[in-house]
């Protein structure tokens, strides 16, 4: 039999029946949505940068009072195990000398918009490059130090270099993502690595070369401890230097000269940049290539001046940490200096705090922290309702 008719509508519209909302019902609910802005504020990316770390921390203190550590004294004792004294500093600035070569290699390719991810794998080429003079070897032996570094240096950059190019002529000629080439060769360059520290150079079959001569050495304050006594343990390096003329010529190329400001304008807008005649495809091979020498630049900084030999796991994964630090310093290659130290120190004192864990989880949280404070800065989050007029809550 056929359902009986409903002679009566507006029963289908009655409050309470559940069958469909009432008009009014949408023009109160909230809404939240993403609102771009005209122009951030000068002030608004150093605070949010500033808050996004407080937050980060804030993330890492609820994780250690959950697993029964006190997050105070935990943080007390980084600061403390970090800089608490000059020997320790010392110690923080040898962890913080590859961040700053990596963070300034990462920080130039970003300010072009080149997400230059391989930092890791140039940093084991530039290793690989610098041990290649000495176990090849490409210099007779006994070779003074004061020839054999600059060597040294020469052959680690342009190992790096020669990774970063690769990427960066698929990227200028065939349109290949940079992302994904860049992270490939990551593994493909530690593949290298373990074949020959599992093969040819390999010492008694270890995972490690033998160690280099005192002339491959790069000079640490404490062998001037018979001049200057106060400098008597204190392993900070010569690579430390290279770290800061790197910032210096990087900051004034970048920000003064022809050539980085032509790189600033293809990163701000390539449309504009390629109308203006500027070669971008030549722009990007450059800029890979610099960025990767300055990684092989710190993977010779720590085989000559921290290991004395390459081995398997020579690093810790500093071209991971320095996309972090390229972004909390915001690409300013002094910035990159200061962000570089404080990851040092995290790295450095970490390993003491319980769980192991712990300093890593916090550096990813800082990246997380980083990356919403960067999407506040672009867009500002606006509260209101439908069918009303919205309020923004983000600074203007």
């Amino acid at each position: 039999m056929r359902a009986p008719r409903d002679d009566h509508p507006e029963r289908q519209a009655e409050p309470g029946r559940g069958d469909e909302p009432r008009p009014d019902d949408w023009a109160t609910r909230v809404i939240v949505r993403l609102e771009p802005r005209g122009e951030a504020p000068r002030w608004l990316s150093p605070v949010l940068t500033l808050l996004a770390v407080v937050v980060a921390l804030l993330i890492g203190a609820v994780v250690l009072a959950f697993v029964g550590g006190d997050p105070v004294k935990a943080y007390l004792h980084i600061v403390k195990a970090a800089f608490g004294d000059i020997g320790v500093l010392s110690d923080t600035l040898v962890k913080a000398t590859p961040l700053i070569l990596t963070g300034l290699a990462c920080a130039l390719a970003f300010r072009m918009r080149l997400w230059n991810i391989g930092a890791e794998g140039q940093f084991l080429l530039g290793a690989w490059g610098a041990s290649a003079v000495v176990l090849f070897p490409l210099v007779p032996a006994g070779t003074p130090a004061i020839v054999l570094i600059p060597v040294m240096m020469i052959a680690g950059s342009l190992a790096g270099a020669l990774w970063g190019v690769i990427p960066g002529v698929l990227k200028a000629r065939l349109g290949v993502n940079e992302i994904i080439t860049t992270l490939m060769l990551n593994y493909v360059a530690l593949a290298w690595i373990q074949f020959w520290v599992f093969g040819p150079w390999s010492e008694g079959g270890f995972q490690q070369t033998r160690t280099f001569p005192k002339e491959a050495w790069l000079p640490r304050l404490t062998d001037f401890a018979s001049s200057v006594p106060a400098f008597g343990g204190l392993t900070t390096h010569l690579g430390l230097v290279f770290a800061l003329i790197a910032a210096a010529v990087l900051s004034v190329v970048v920000s003064r000269t022809r050539w980085g400001y032509e790189m600033r304008l293809i990163g701000d807008n390539a449309r504009v940049a390629r109308y203006a005649g500027i070669d971008i495809a030549r722009y990007v091979i450059v800029v890979f290539a610099i960025s990767g020498a300055l990684a092989g630049l710190a993977g010779m900084s720590e085989v000559g001046g921290v290991v004395h030999r390459l081995q398997d796991r020579i690093s810790p994964g500093y071209g991971f940490t320095a996309i972090i630090i390229a972004y909390l310093a915001r690409l300013g290659p002094w910035r990159v200096v200061l962000a570089s130290i404080l990851f040092g120190a995290l790295i450095l004192a970490g390993r003491e705090i319980q769980p192991s864990g712990v300093p890593a989880m916090i550096q990813g949280v800082i990246l997380f922290c980083l990356i919403a404070a960067e999407a506040l800065v672009r867009y500002r989050v606006v509260i209101g309702r439908r069918g009303a007029v919205t309020s923004s809550v983000a600074p203007p």
